[in-house]
């Protein structure tokens, strides 16, 4: 039985199916898309099919009966945008889940708690509930109850047209060579499309059948346990509805502690399966152990009550990524793509927006006017470099804490991983101020860091004092010798536009957003000082509040530029350099005690 809306009734015969000695019949259902898997990752694909192109017939083929219960709940920034883009982002504000303003970390040389904050919280105005995607909110998250979550978009997905078969498990992937002829279900049907999007998460069902292997980094097989407590209490209050997310390091692993709602908590431990299985001890007792040497987590808890019981949820954790996110006719998004490991939270960042690009390229294919191997290659090299950066910086962060003890050593091994052979400073630099710094089309910065706040990071995981590139120097001068012109995609309004970049061995300089504004800046100017004042002229009908932030944003772009070498510094010492400090809004970094301050001396200055 059908649960939806059909957009477009089969033309298909009727088929002969043989099971054993029994011959049985079964409809064969053509479809322009079919989606395996109703999570956030499938419901993006389909929202946005549905609304640039409401004349396709999209199918949602999902396991489960839905709600159910599902880990991740903490999101990014990222992903309100896409949200809203899908038409939702009312119906999840709607659902009063916790905001999300940040995190609170003990990670690191320092090893004292700090904040990385998405809005400055003591800026974080109280506004009614639900609240439109606007002002502040542009620059938070939620951290949602996944059975509530999900729900909300897999409902979503079928007001726009999208039909939704719930509980239709997929048993075979039919393929001929790398092109999917069907998906034979486990009533016998066998269910045809022109484009199938695997949205399965880890299980992963097409890429498995179309033999796409997986890479895992052996340093990342982690496992997770976790719980759910009623009655838990909130670490910090911001606004209304606002707080952040506990992560607490430990020898052998990390505490999350996430609030869900006004009552419910999930809290749990990621450590390595090596140490799981030397340690002897259960998940529950494993769990248990990690709270009782973690105080400042275990005083949260001490009035709430377990939701589970005896039953502890564990789950295979490893980091992984896909050899190719792309055939014929088929696609990976989501986890059958690849999985970064949790402590970054990117998880659900790089279903919506692997998802989302997936829905972009099938838009375009069905277009015809780019070129389909363009739309294939992009996709697949934008969204492994994706992940395999979140990856990296996972291994980045897992190097800074106390288990590790050399630093430099273990970041030249992840460069060499990714194919640089480099010392270990070297290393170091190339992982922290520039190995992740091309996510994004137009600016410098690699999901919810940009380059200002990846190098308050290291500072605070090394203890040294990380400087600009650009404030060593006050001369410049663009390097565009043996740069050749090639192109990147950039997604807007259902549309895949082509954007100019020059290339450079495994360097892109795209001519588009900050990166042009400061190559049409530098072939005028090559005086700092001048190269401020042009800056700030073209900042100049931004509103005061979002100003510095604006400026440092093409600043940051020239950091990036003189990593990669598009750009050559000098210093004249008879000039000054320039002095710029990230401010106005935006992502911050600092202690937690700083944070506290700031936020108390708020409150009181609002009270007054």
């Amino acid at each position: 039985m059908y649960i939806g809306r059909k957009v477009r009734a089969s033309t298909r015969p009727w088929v002969q199916l043989v099971r054993g000695s029994n011959m049985i019949s079964a409809r064969v259902d053509a479809y322009d898309v079919v989606v395996i898997g109703g999570g956030p990752a499938g419901t993006t694909v389909a929202s946005l099919l549905r609304k640039y192109n409401p004349n396709l017939s999209v199918l949602i083929l999902e396991k489960e009966k839905f709600p159910r219960e599902h880990i991740g709940e903490s999101q990014l920034p990222g992903i309100s945008g896409i949200l809203h883009e899908m038409g939702v982002w009312d119906k999840v504000e709607a659902a009063n889940f916790p905001i999300k303003i940040g995190a609170s970390y003990t990670w690191g040389k320092i090893g004292d708690i700090w904040d990385f904050d998405f809005y400055p919280a003591e800026e974080f105005v109280d506004e009614a509930r639900p609240a439109k995607f606007e002002g502040q909110r542009r620059f938070t998250a939620f951290q949602v109850e996944r059975a509530i979550y999900d729900e909300i978009l897999l409902r979503h997905a079928e007001t726009l047209g999208a039909m939704v078969r719930e509980e239709t498990q997929v048993r075979d992937v039919l393929h001929e060579g790398d092109r999917i002829t069907g998906l034979r279900l486990d009533s016998g049907e066998v269910v045809t499309a022109r484009w199938y999007v695997d949205a399965s998460g880890h299980v992963g069902l097409i890429r498995r059948a179309m033999g796409v292997e997986n890479q895992v980094p052996p340093d990342l097989m982690n496992i997770a346990v976790w719980d759910y407590y009623d009655n838990a209490e909130w670490k910090v209050k911001i606004g209304v509805g606002g707080t952040r997310v506990q992560v607490r390091s430990l020898p052998y692993g990390w505490i999350w502690f996430i609030p869900m709602g006004l009552t419910k908590s999930s809290v749990g431990l990621v450590c390595p399966s090596t140490y799981y299985k030397q340690s002897g001890l259960t998940p529950k007792e494993l769990l248990h152990k990690a709270l009782a040497e973690q105080s400042e987590i275990a005083a949260l808890l001490k009035n709430a009550v377990s939701t589970t019981g005896e039953e502890i949820r564990t789950t295979k954790n490893w980091s992984n990524l896909s050899e190719r996110l792309a055939g014929e006719n088929w696609w990976l998004c989501g986890e059958s793509a690849g999985f970064a490991d949790p402590i970054l939270a990117a998880g659900m960042t790089l279903a919506h927006t692997s998802a989302r690009d997936v829905a972009y390229s099938i838009l375009e294919m069905e277009r015809g006017e780019l070129d389909q191997k363009w739309l294939r290659t992009r996709y697949d090299e934008k969204n492994r470099l994706n992940i395999q950066q979140h990856i990296r910086f996972a291994q980045y962060w897992y190097a800074a804490n106390t288990c590790f003890t050399d630093l430099q050593a273990h970041c030249t091994q992840i460069a060499k991983d990714a194919g640089f052979k480099l010392k270990p400073s070297e290393a170091w630099r190339w992982l922290a101020q520039g190995g992740f710094a091309t996510e994004f089309v137009d600016r410098a910065g690699f999901g919810s860091f940009d380059l200002g706040a990846s190098k308050q990071v290291m500072e605070r995981f090394s203890g040294v004092a990380a400087e600009f590139e650009f404030g060593k120097y006050n001369q410049y001068k663009l390097n565009l010798i043996g740069a050749k012109e090639t192109c990147l995609g950039d997604l807007k309004d259902g549309r895949i536009h082509r954007v100019k970049c020059l290339q450079k061995g495994v360097h892109i300089l795209p001519a588009v957003g900050y990166y042009q504004a400061m190559v049409d800046i530098l072939k005028k100017h090559a005086d700092v000082k001048n190269i401020l004042h042009a800056v700030e002229a073209r900042c100049a009908l931004v509103p005061q509040g979002g100003r510095a932030s604006e400026i440092f944003a093409h600043f940051q772009a020239l950091e990036a530029m003189l990593l990669d070498g598009w750009v050559t510094g000098k210093l004249n010492p008879k000039k000054p350099t320039l002095n710029l400090s990230q401010s106005g809004g935006g992502r911050l970094i600092r202690s937690n005690d700083e944070g506290t301050k700031a936020l108390e001396k708020a409150r009181q200055k609002r009270g007054a």
